[in-house]
């Protein structure tokens, strides 16, 4: 959705879940045909309020719109019949004609559990991300799928189905209770958490980063703890979220190549959301038991702390390492925490756990099992041949070109080295 002024689009980004919630509840049981109308709503409110001005009610402006857009298609598409009948008899016919009201809706902000249903149990993990950006970040399909880069009819596919699966699995607009509750609440964090990584880290691609998507992350996560205020994993997935993007702008040279943390110049981190992260895990982690993603935060502190690469606190980002893994065995935090072994013990004691993880399927044929164990052997510096070599294998198996260039570069470095 483009839209001629950032203050129009923030608003409609803002607007957009809520006015979703609004249509699926008062249409329960047609998700699809409710987020296409709410679709084709931002659609003409991106036209018309830059040139027109900003109605004094927006949110009921778009909820009026999206239903009337609603009880069109229902009644006028032929070629629909199918979705017409299913329609009618999923929703009382009095609430399917009764026009939406001007003032804003009664019910309460919707955005928390139309978030739960976005990250519904029955779809996949690809399926959620996709439709929790579509649905409550209010980005067009092919957004989407440029940000994932894959084409946008394959974008669209997999969000036409990820809503005819929740159309088979009954998913409703509710919010769950007790354990279920706490379980949803974290398969949403996951969602949110890996929208960041893929914005922060592209996955492939000639770009590092996707900024628009680190962006929309935060900017869900936002919401997220405004709808939950004083949950403390949320609050540390916020502060890991600000305080690694901080670093952004550090994170590339003149030419878009990746610059590692210990070479960044820390004085073109982001002051702003450093301070902010900084005092969100400050305020998070004496409230009661840690979780996984306060840990993580509290290890970006660290970093984020040290005026220079050397002057890290490793053994202190070891020890966090070790609390993570109590709570988050995953072979990404096992990774961390092999290099932190070897800042710590040094080389040869962090080559020697990457070993054991080689034996891990999730991370043996991983890319950045190889690069970390590359960088490993060459601060060991004993075998040039080797190590240039694991720079290589690591390279081939990016598809991140930005991470291959500097692998490579690596790679020719050591061999240059070797030479001398």
């Amino acid at each position: 959705m483009t839209v001629g002024g950032a203050p129009v689009e923030g608003l409609l980004r803002e607007l957009a879940p809520q006015v979703l919630g609004v249509l699926v509840r008062r249409h329960s049981g047609a998700f699809d045909a409710c987020e296409d109308a709410v679709q084709e709503a931002l659609l003409a409110a991106a036209l018309q309020w830059p040139t027109e001005g900003v109605p004094a009610n927006p949110r009921g402006w778009l909820v009026t719109v999206a239903d009337r857009r609603l009880i069109d298609r229902v009644r006028s598409e032929s070629a629909r019949r199918r979705r017409e009948e299913a329609l009618a008899l999923a929703t009382p016919q009095a609430a399917l004609l009764a026009p939406a009201a001007d003032a804003p809706d009664p019910a309460a902000d919707d955005s928390l559990a139309l978030l739960f249903l976005c990250c519904h149990p029955a779809l996949s993990v690809p399926s959620r991300i996709a439709l929790t950006l579509r649905a409550v970040g209010g980005l067009t399909t092919a957004q989407i799928a440029a940000a994932f880069l894959v084409p946008e009819a394959t974008m669209a596919q997999r969000i036409s189905r990820a809503k005819q699966t929740l159309r088979t699995a009954g998913g409703r607009l509710a919010l769950s209770e007790g354990e279920s509750g706490a379980a949803r609440l974290g398969e949403v964090r996951q969602v949110l958490y890996l929208i960041f990584n893929e914005g922060y880290t592209a996955s492939g691609g000639e770009e590092l980063t996707a900024p628009r998507l680190a962006a929309e992350a935060i900017r869900l996560t936002r919401l997220l703890l405004r709808l939950t205020p004083g949950d403390a994993e949320t609050t540390g997935l916020l502060a890991l979220m600000l305080l690694t993007d901080a670093r952004r702008p550090a994170r590339t040279g003149p030419y878009g190549e990746l610059v590692p943390l210990e070479e960044q110049d820390r004085g073109r981190w982001d002051r702003g959301p450093l301070g902010e992260g900084l005092q969100l895990i400050d305020a998070a982690l004496p409230g009661g038991q840690p979780g996984p993603y306060q840990v993580q935060a509290a290890i970006a502190a660290v970093h984020s702390e040290a005026a220079t690469a050397e002057d890290t606190d490793w053994p202190q980002i070891l020890a966090l390492y070790d609390l993570l893994l109590r709570f988050d065995a995953n072979p990404m935090a096992a990774l961390g925490r092999a290099v932190a072994v070897a800042m710590v013990h040094g080389p040869s004691a962090g080559l020697a756990l990457l070993d054991e993880l080689a034996a891990d399927r999730r991370l043996a044929r991983h890319h950045r099992l190889l690069a970390v164990r590359a960088h490993l052997l060459d601060r060991l510096g004993t075998d040039p041949s080797a190590t240039a070599r694991t720079y290589r294998e690591a390279a081939a198996r990016t598809s991140s070109a930005p991470e291959r260039r500097y692998l490579t570069a690596r790679a020719h470095r050591v061999e240059a080295g070797s030479h001398m």
